[in-house]
């Protein structure tokens, strides 16, 4: 598995990046259904409590566009 720092990650196309832990990609994949059924308030709680951090909720949360892809 390759590893990249952080600049090497945000100079990365989206395209590119991999998530690196599945854990972490179930909480925010559950907490953009808890938005989806209940609230975006509710979703970032759920997401903070799961330790997810804030430029990832903001991301995934308010800025859909900006997801990354689910590979098919």
């Amino acid at each position: 598995m390759e590893t990249h720092t952080i600049i090497d990650r945000l100079a990365m196309p989206q395209s590119q990046q991999q998530r690196v832990d599945a854990r972490c990609s179930e909480i925010v994949n559950k907490g953009i259904a808890v938005q989806g059924c209940f609230s975006t308030l509710c979703a970032i709680e759920y997401l903070k409590s799961n330790n997810v951090r804030p430029d990832v909720i903001e991301r995934v949360l308010l800025h859909p566009d900006l997801r990354r892809r689910i590979p098919h």
